[in-house]
């Protein structure tokens, strides 16, 4: 049966299941940035930034202001930034992995 804190979860990570979020997230861990620097440090649309801030905002990931016409976003939770440092610390585990495996791969059939 599922929990409450189980659907939290499956829903966090479903909003963070999107390359462009991700990055998103990676940039607003370094600190808030408007749209338009989101824009220019990503090279993508300013509607498809704007789209993926939604889905953030709407999950409650991202927080912002707004200044006039300048909305500033910000992580709304600092763990966040952690969390994407321990994924980054699990790519990179697997990535050795691999490549042990592969090394090994390429010692048998040399060595065969």
């Amino acid at each position: 049966m599922e929990t409450e804190l189980q659907l939290f979860k499956a829903e966090f990570f479903k909003a963070l299941g999107h390359p462009l979020r991700i990055r998103i997230l990676e940039l607003l861990a370094e600190g808030e940035k408007n749209v338009n620097e989101l824009v220019t440090l990503l090279g993508v649309e300013s509607s498809s930034v704007s789209q993926q801030l939604a889905v953030l905002r709407n999950k409650n990931i991202v927080s912002f202001t707004k200044e006039g016409n300048k909305v500033t976003y910000a992580l709304r939770d600092p763990l966040v930034a952690d969390l994407l440092f321990i994924a980054r610390k699990i790519f990179n585990n697997h990535l050795i992995s691999t490549i042990n495996v592969l090394e090994g791969l390429k010692e048998d059939a040399g060595g065969g």
